[in-house]
C-alpha cells in the first residue's frame, strides 16, 4: 500500500497570530527588556494587538535601549526595579495580586526567570511540572506539531514526563484539537528492557488507561519515523492511530527533543514559536535568536492559553 500525501498549507503560525489579534490583548510582564531582543520583541507583540506590555527592569535602561533602536515607550508602563532578578520577582508578584496574564522573558537567562517562577513561597508553581512546548510549522507536515521538552527539564523521570505530556496535551486543547494524538518516541517500537525510555512509554500510555493522563490519545515506544509517517508504519507492521499523525512528539530527554527542533528549523526550513506551561500563567520563552515571526506566534500562542483555558 502506497499513501499519497497532499501537500501542506505553510502558514500555519501566521494563522495562529491571525487569530489571536481577533482577540483581546492580554497584559503581559516584559522581564527586563533592556536590550534590542528583550524590548523591540514586547513592541511587535503590543503594534500587532498580542499583548499589552507592562516593562519590569532598571528604568534607565529600558529607556536607553528604546532611545538606541528609535522606539516610543511612552505609552506602556514601566515599573523600576534594580537588575534583572528583582524585575523576575516582580513579574510573579503581579501574577499572583491577578494583575497580568502572562510573562514574557526579555533579556536575561531562561533559567533565571525559571527560577523566580519555580520559587517555593514567591514564585507562581503550580502542581504540575513546569514544562517548555515547542510548535512547529513544518513544510512537509499536514498540521502544527509540537515537541516536548527541548528547554527545561533536562533528564525526566517517568512522573515528570506524565505532566510533560498532560501541559502538552492541555496547550493543543487550547490551540482546537479535542483529542490530541501524542507519540512517545524512542529509538525502537519495542518494549525493552535494555532501553528505559521503552518502558516509560509503555507506561504512560498505561497511565492514559487508567485516567491519569486525560484527553489525549497516546502510543508509544515509537521511533520517529513511524510516529511522523504512516507509510512507515505500515511498513513496520505497526498499527497506530497515532503514526503518521501525531500532533505531540515526547522526547526521552531534553538533549533528544533540542536536536529533533533544531534539526526540524536548520534542515528542515521550519517556522517554530513556543511557551512555558504548568505555572500559573503562560511563559513566552523566546531565544536571542529567534524570528519576528517566533516571537509574535510565542505571544499568539500565549494568548490562546489565557483565552481558552482548560480543565
Amino acid at each position: 500500500m502506497i499513501l499519497k500525501e497532499t501537500p501542506p498549507i505553510h502558514n500555519q503560525l501566521e494563522f495562529f497570530i491571525e487569530q489571536a489579534v481577533k482577540a483581546r490583548p492580554i497584559i503581559t510582564a516584559v522581564v527586563h527588556p533592556v536590550d534590542h531582543n528583550g524590548l523591540m520583541g514586547a513592541i511587535e507583540a503590543a503594534q500587532h494587538n498580542l499583548i499589552v506590555p507592562i516593562l519590569i527592569g532598571p528604568k534607565a535602561k529600558i529607556l536607553a535601549a528604546a532611545e538606541k533602536d528609535n522606539l516610543d515607550v511612552s505609552g506602556y508602563e514601566i515599573i523600576d526595579v534594580e537588575h534583572s532578578h528583582a524585575a523576575a520577582e516582580k513579574a510573579c508578584e503581579l501574577v499572583k495580586q491577578g494583575k497580568v496574564e502572562a510573562i514574557m522573558k526579555g533579556d536575561l537567562g531562561s533559567s533565571e526567570l525559571i527560577s523566580a517562577v519555580l520559587h517555593k513561597t514567591a514564585g507562581i508553581r503550580t502542581e504540575r511540572r513546569l514544562s517548555h512546548v515547542f510548535v512547529f510549522d513544518i513544510p512537509n507536515y499536514h498540521k502544527p506539531l509540537v515537541i516536548t521538552d527541548a528547554a527545561i527539564n533536562v533528564v525526566p523521570d517517568l512522573m515528570t514526563k506524565r505532566d510533560i505530556v498532560q501541559n502538552a496535551i492541555d496547550f493543543c486543547r487550547a490551540l482546537g484539537v479535542e483529542q490530541p494524538k501524542v507519540a512517545i518516541l524512542a529509538a525502537v517500537e519495542k518494549v525493552k528492557a535494555s532501553m528505559p525510555s521503552t518502558i516509560d512509554a509503555a507506561c504512560l500510555c498505561k497511565m492514559a488507561d487508567r485516567g491519569q493522563i486525560t484527553h489525549g490519545l497516546l502510543d508509544g515506544p515509537l521511533a520517529f519515523d513511524n510516529a511522523i509517517s504512516l507509510q512507515a508504519a505500515i511498513d513496520k507492521h505497526i498499527n497506530s492511530p497515532v503514526s503518521g499523525d501525531a500532533d505531540i512528539l515526547l522526547a526521552p530527554d531534553l538533549e533528544a527533543a533540542n536536536m529533533i527542533a533544531k534539526q526540524l528549523i536548520y534542515l528542515a526550513d521550519a517556522k517554530s514559536a513556543g511557551i512555558a506551561m504548568g505555572a500559573k500563567v503562560p511563559i513566552i520563552l523566546t531565544s536571542r535568536a529567534e524570528t519576528p515571526l517566533g516571537r509574535l506566534a510565542s505571544c499568539a500562542l500565549a494568548s490562546h492559553i489565557v483565552h481558552h483555558p482548560v480543565s
